[in-house]
């Protein structure tokens, strides 16, 4: 029988330990990885960004995920024997069904000059990855895809020019690789249409791959039973594997203002909105937290083709320095500020890094 993945995207780790985050279980100061092993976590997911630095060098922050910070991510994986989601963004920063931007060094090429940049990109990503001895498990060919990769030129409904990039980039693990399986990943997993319209798309068109990737947040996702009901309709439509590659649930609504040391002005905040946080079907407790993800394990494990998750972000403390994008990325990204943490109340320790009940749950689930 096949492994039930109880994974994390600890991306962000690096950077959270050099600004002085510490992780506790029971009170004992411990590594992450080695507390996240404790609770029967098996699989880690690290995000990977071209070239998160402005022209003059600054980082764009958010765990500065280049290649080395990846390699240096990957060896601590590795030798705890966790299996590696490697996640390719194909931007310089955050990629999302908002944002797909460019990276900038392939700005002024034309759309077959990015589809071999794609190809040679990955192919060159998995050959240092493999030179480092840190070969992933899996790999996400982008990030979020709903509306598409590199835009404009593979924006929604552009399909075609969307199956180019996707298809490069398959190819191009196919040339390291013929095994490595390969992720397809959709934000907004309880909506169906969705699903059904993309990947009818990209059927049509794509090369093969063995994995539908879905993020899922309650606050922003719908229901459990939506996500429940469109995981049911791809795997019998598709017939491939699925993975929840992104959940996450808050353990509280209590601010962090004062572990962030930040100015209201130029503080995020949390994602989860009051209004957001009411929609949820779970109080967002530890307890509600606790609750949610033996719910949303349940529940998965029990469709055909599933075959597990991995927890966003479950490490990022409020930590004074450590926010979603410095003014340098906001920049790149023509996003607005201000920066911040936004993540924190969602993660599985509390903000002074005590791991909380939910890990529990997560370890003691049997599928």
């Amino acid at each position: 029988m096949k492994t039930f993945i109880k994974g994390m995207d600890i991306s962000s780790l690096k950077e959270l330990e050099e600004l002085g985050a510490k992780f506790f279980d029971k009170g004992k100061e411990e590594d992450l990885l080695q507390i996240l092993k404790d609770y029967g976590v098996n699989a880690v997911r690290l995000r990977l960004w071209n070239d998160p630095y402005s022209e003059s060098g600054i980082s764009y922050g958010a765990g500065g995920n280049d290649l080395q910070t990846t390699i240096s991510l990957a060896k601590r994986v590795k030798d705890k024997g966790f299996g590696f989601l490697l996640d390719l963004h194909y931007s310089d920063c955050w990629a999302d069904p908002g944002k797909q931007r460019i990276p900038k060094a392939w700005r002024g090429m034309d759309e077959g000059q990015m589809e071999q940049a794609v190809y040679d990109f990955t192919r060159d990503t998995l050959l240092a990855l493999r030179e480092a001895e840190v070969f992933p498990t899996m790999i996400q060919v982008g990030n979020e895809l709903s509306n598409g990769l590199l835009w404009p030129f593979g924006k929604v409904p552009n399909y075609g020019g969307i199956a180019r990039f996707v298809n490069s980039g398959i190819r191009a693990v196919r040339s390291v690789d013929q095994d490595l399986p390969v992720m397809i990943h959709l934000d907004n997993g309880g909506n169906n249409a969705l699903y059904r319209e993309w990947f009818d798309e990209f059927m049509r068109r794509g090369e093969d791959f063995e994995v539908i990737g879905l993020s899922y947040y309650p606050f922003w996702h719908g229901t459990l039973k939506d996500l429940e009901d469109n995981m049911r309709d791809i795997a019998v439509r598709y017939g491939k594997e699925l993975i929840v590659a992104e959940v996450s649930m808050g353990h509280t609504m209590e601010d962090y203002q004062d572990y962030e040391k930040l100015p209201a002005g130029e503080r995020k905040g949390m994602a989860t909105k009051p209004e957001l946080a009411a929609k949820v079907e779970y109080p967002m407790t530890p307890k509600g937290q606790s609750g949610f993800m033996q719910d949303f394990m349940a529940r998965i494990s029990g469709i055909d083709g599933a075959s597990g998750f991995y927890y966003w972000e479950p490490a990022w403390l409020p930590v004074p320095g450590s926010g979603w994008a410095s003014p340098e990325a906001l920049t790149y990204m023509e996003e607005k500020g201000p920066g911040g943490n936004e993540w924190a109340n969602q993660a599985l320790f509390d903000y002074d890094g005590n791991a909380l009940e939910a890990l529990e749950t997560i370890r003691d689930f049997t599928p």
